[in-house]
């Protein structure tokens, strides 16, 4: 069953997002109207050292006022490598420069109402260069084991399904199905 959209006009924008409103035609005819929102990619990236460690953020979401871990991750400039971008807001957010950028994975978190794609990497490297730039984003950065994982997700304590995604998928390739 396939929707098809007859037309789509935008509500609300700006240099983040738009909130668009679509005229949805149902496989049985009828008619719906469908809001979405629009956005830029969001470029995603951590660092696991050594120690199967990993690079993570502890920070606080104001819009569902919860606590949990977290990438580092922003939205891709115009005309950015999103590879680039990624390894941006590392530095930005971490204060962490990381080695050269594998891709782990690309997930559309909520695409039922957004056409967001969040581009994740991943590096076996990484250099301190400093306090982070962008300290305002999180609580603190710490190195964490990735055999905690696993927990940590059933626990609720990563709560952004992105970012649980590609922790599980780091855990998986790194320390492998026995791992627990």
């Amino acid at each position: 069953m396939q929707w098809t959209k007859q037309s789509e006009q935008t509500v609300y924008g700006n240099r983040w997002f738009t909130v668009n409103l679509a005229d949805v035609e149902l496989p049985d005819g009828r008619h719906l109207d469908h809001f979405l929102i629009r956005m830029r990619p969001v470029a995603v990236a951590t660092v696991v050292n050594d120690a199967n460690e990993v690079l993570l953020l502890w920070r606080h979401r104001f819009i569902t006022d919860s606590w949990g871990w977290e990438l580092a991750a922003g939205v891709v400039e115009d005309g950015e490598d999103i590879a680039y971008a990624a390894a941006r807001e590392m530095e930005e957010e971490t204060g962490w420069r990381p080695g050269p950028l594998r891709h782990l994975m690309s997930v559309e978190p909520s695409n039922g109402l957004t056409d967001a794609r969040h581009h994740i990497y991943w590096s076996d490297e990484g250099t301190y260069i400093g306090h982070p730039e962008d300290a305002f984003e999180s609580d603190r950065r710490e190195w964490v084991p990735l055999k905690l994982v696993p927990d940590m997700v059933t626990r609720g304590e990563v709560p952004a399904a992105n970012m649980a995604a590609a922790l599980l998928l780091l855990h998986h390739l790194r320390l492998g199905q026995d791992a627990r």
